[in-house]
């Protein structure tokens, strides 16, 4: 396009640059929420949140590097621009869509051979090739980060050109008024997603993204279609593009929904993102069972399943409950599900405290205190399994970080007979400090010198060294008695808890010359509970070697992710 001869006014550049500027400060938030939406997601898809989201955010800044790169490829700079911003809106909208379709596909074909080969419902197909399909599959999110990168990164070199192109002439503070409105612009693209959209549906908040993405590559077009070659077209892409984002937004989440179902061995009846976690819940009917069985993952990961939960909290709350010389005042950090609290009610118990950060959570199991009001069926079946336990007037539930809370509650000088600590498995850093000497010390001083103290502590076969840890770093917080014990849990397979007190005996020796137990329970009698207490031999061998976990070493979530990177899947079939 040739220049016209006379140059533009102060006033209309000042247009230009506020438009243009303005602009790139909405694509640069665009695709800082496109890059936590594909981060967020293979988090929920690799099964390793922290390393899945720092992967993506090192690929896409690589794939965004290389796009600067390419963008002098492009000699025409307004019609690449207008049509890139159209194909990053298409690509980060319908991404997650597309990568949860592949998965789907590759989680089916084991069970369509199945049927086509009229296999026993018992065999299950994980042959070589369906095993790399699966894997392939999952890293997709990975391949469209890159691509996604790639797009981004033309953007800034681009609209630099734009903009000299529009003044006539070299502009000295081009590259930093650009990269200024990008900083500015991703600044709000994160406060969005941390106030807004990280509790959104992850289609919804992919298909508004989208449409900001979207408006802007429209007012581009407005007011350039003049230098940008096929403009036509481009509108019409434009305007296809808004209709796929009605339906993305109408059914894109039930889409989701669909499509999750293949990555669960069971039926999924609920899903919804909070602020802090995906929560799923699944159904299975059996023949042995009266009702459907109910599973709960959050994060993908299985926090329970009602046919053998009462295993679980049996395990958690009968010990530490008959280790305590009293059971007036109760401590619960975690705990979300009630379930815990369920138990601890059948014991003698004037008062208990629960602790737990997701507001949203506790109100699925009955908590009303929250502006989010879950499916009538769901909750009613959720309460019916933790026998509305949140709704005694003796609880007192806190929506609150425990690490915070638990101070709160030294300076407040409370004192609780017995703690249970029924927090999920060390798996991302912000819950390793719940698991430090320093949070353990902060418990340790809430605990009366006759209570007792119980951890959930992971699985002793699996993730030995975390679960050595956690044992460990409760004794370098200063309690006198610290023992772990084990159970099989069909769920889970065997799994594992810490058992502490301050003074007196320990645990295992209190229960043991104890009298029988006060409060009946369908799996716990004196005799398997103590004998839970022994381990093979040799078990203990390595523990000169483990590691306390001091506050902000990471040193359990290491031991964590190491054992069950290979493990475990996120999604269990």
């Amino acid at each position: 396009m040739s220049h016209t001869s006379q140059s533009p006014s102060k006033f209309a550049l000042l247009g230009h640059d506020f438009l243009l500027i303005t602009v790139m400060a909405v694509l640069a938030g665009c695709g800082l929420i496109y890059e936590y939406l594909l981060s967020h997601y293979a988090g929920r898809v690799l099964g390793s949140v922290e390393s899945a989201i720092y992967a993506m955010i090192g690929t896409m800044i690589v794939a965004m590097g290389v796009g600067a790169f390419l963008a002098r490829w492009f000699k025409d700079a307004f019609t690449a621009f207008a049509w890139l911003e159209s194909l990053v809106a298409l690509v980060g909208m319908s991404c997650i869509l597309v990568i949860a379709s592949v998965i789907a596909v590759s989680y089916s074909l084991p069970h369509i051979f199945s049927d086509i080969f009229n296999l026993p419902a018992d065999t299950v197909l994980n042959g070589y090739v369906f095993q790399k399909l699966q894997d392939g599959s999952r890293f997709l999110p990975y391949v469209f980060g890159f691509f996604l990168g790639l797009l981004i990164g033309m953007e800034i070199p681009l609209i630099a050109r734009i903009r000299q192109h529009v003044y006539g002439r070299f502009l000295e503070n081009n590259a930093g008024t650009i990269y200024g409105a990008d900083y500015i612009g991703a600044g709000i693209g994160a406060a969005i997603w941390v106030s807004i959209m990280l509790s959104m549906p992850i289609m919804q908040a992919a298909a508004w993204t989208a449409l900001f993405n979207i408006i802007a590559g429209l007012i581009f077009l407005w007011r350039y279609h003049q230098h940008v070659r096929f403009a036509k077209l481009l509108l019409v892409c434009h305007i296809a593009l808004l209709v796929l984002f009605a339906f993305v937004l109408m059914l894109g989440s039930n889409w989701m929904k669909d499509l999750s179902n293949v990555l669960y061995k069971d039926k999924v009846i609920y899903s919804q993102a909070t602020k802090y976690q995906h929560i799923v819940l699944t159904e299975r009917l059996s023949r042995n069972q009266p009702e459907p069985i109910t599973d709960l993952y959050l994060n993908g990961r299985l926090q329970f399943s009602s046919v053998d939960e009462q295993i679980y909290h049996a395990m958690l709350v009968y010990p530490a409950m008959w280790a305590s010389n009293r059971h007036d005042r109760v401590l619960i950090i975690g705990g979300g599900d009630g379930l815990a609290l369920r138990d601890v009610w059948r014991w003698p118990v004037k008062e208990v405290t629960l602790i737990d950060l997701d507001a949203q959570l506790l109100n699925l199991f009955g908590h009303q205190d929250s502006d989010y009001q879950p499916p009538e069926e769901i909750q009613q079946r959720l309460t019916k399994l933790n026998q509305a336990s949140m709704s005694d007037p003796r609880a007192d539930i806190r929506v609150a970080d425990a690490f915070l809370e638990v101070e709160a509650l030294l300076a407040a000088g409370k004192q609780f007979d017995t703690i249970l600590i029924d927090l999920p498995d060390p798996n991302h850093p912000d819950l390793n400090k719940l698991y430090s000497d320093y949070f353990y010390n902060h418990v340790r001083q809430l605990l009366a010198a006759d209570g007792a103290m119980a951890v959930q502590s992971t699985s002793p076969y699996h993730a030995k060294k975390a679960f050595l840890s956690i044992a460990k770093t409760v004794k370098a917080a200063g309690f006198s008695y610290v023992e772990q014990y084990q159970q099989n849990i069909p769920s889970f397979g065997q799994w594992g808890w810490t058992i502490a007190t301050v003074a007196g005996k320990p645990a295992s020796a209190r229960i043991k010359t104890a009298n029988a137990l006060p409060v009946s329970s369908r799996w716990i009698s004196k005799d398997y509970l103590l004998a839970s207490f022994i381990f093979p031999n040799h078990y203990f061998e390595q523990i000169n070697e483990i590691e306390v976990n001091r506050l902000g070493s990471g040193t359990l979530y290491d031991y964590y992710r190491q054992a069950w990177q290979v493990e475990t899947e996120l999604y269990k079939n």
